[in-house]
């Protein structure tokens, strides 16, 4: 199908973003790497009367340490984040999960800040960041503000961002060498996860857990962190990861069978973040 017709509007800095979402209102759109917002366009499941390019926006491109994190420019491509040597020593589960989005066209174009502020329930960075703790640093009419990453999902495509806001920067803990993992099922290999479990070992001693495609937007395994806190074996707290799920039955996978994906994804993600085993796929891996 074809978009609904729609004014182009190309900025080149964050301020000239914010004026115009604040002339534009409620019909604009921000616009970054386009492979989120322009496949629901083209379904006219969004209708947009104006896109706001913010791609060629320079301040918005980066990866680099600051303080105990790793910070990254909204428009960093999942290109980007998988090369960078700073994001590879510092926070590893990020680039690695970056490489298994998509294809390489998707990679080249797809933007972090762009995946977070979709919020599809099935995508893989927003995942990892999840279990990261990441946050979530927005701008709007009134300047900047940092939103926890747990408290920036609220439902289907839905944040907690205000009206005039946009995604300027993820701030990530850096976990160096501690142990990751990224499990995932699909069809095939370039598709969203039909489930995908992240584990990663944080530098406060506990350990994230999050979840995709197991409910209105990608969930922290809150149980399965607590039993891991509380000395319960990795079996017996992969055991607890549908707590608090709603998965959903479609013609890929009915809801029973994507609760047993979870714990099974859920295991296998903890054991290799553990270093008790070996990847099952080369979507995993342990440092």
């Amino acid at each position: 199908m074809i978009p609904s017709p729609f004014e182009y509007v190309r900025v080149s800095t964050v301020d000239e973003a914010v004026a115009a979402l604040a002339e534009h209102g409620e019909d604009a759109k921000i616009l970054a790497g386009g492979h989120s917002l322009l496949p629901i366009m083209k379904l006219r499941l969004a209708v947009p009367s104006v896109l706001i390019d913010i791609s060629g926006v320079p301040e918005l491109s980066y990866v680099r340490v600051e303080g105990d994190e790793v910070a990254i420019g909204a428009t960093t491509r999942h290109h980007e984040l998988e090369k960078s040597e700073v994001a590879q020593a510092e926070v590893p589960l990020l680039p690695h999960v970056a490489s298994r989005v998509g294809d390489p066209q998707v990679r080249h174009k797809g933007t972090l800040g762009g995946t977070v502020a979709h919020c599809d329930p099935a995508s893989d960075l927003p995942t990892a960041l999840l279990a990261l703790g990441a946050t979530v640093v927005v701008q709007g009419p009134s300047g900047r503000r940092s939103i926890p990453i747990t408290e920036f999902f609220l439902g289907f495509f839905e944040t907690a961002m205000e009206e005039g806001e946009l995604v300027v920067e993820l701030r990530v803990p850096r976990t160096g060498s501690a142990g990751w993992a990224y499990e995932k099922f699909t069809r095939r290999e370039n598709d969203w996860p039909i489930v995908a479990a992240a584990a990663v070992h944080l530098p406060d001693g506990s350990t994230g857990v999050a979840l995709a495609n197991m409910g209105g937007v990608v969930l922290r395994a809150s149980a399965v962190e607590a039993a891991l806190a509380e000395g319960k074996s990795i079996e017996e707290a992969a055991e607890l990861a549908t707590e608090g799920t709603s998965p959903s039955s479609d013609m890929h996978a009915d809801a029973e069978y994507r609760s047993h994906l979870a714990r099974l994804l859920t295991r296998r993600a903890l054991k290799v973040a553990a270093g008790e085993t070996e990847a099952s796929t080369a979507e995993s891996t342990a440092a």
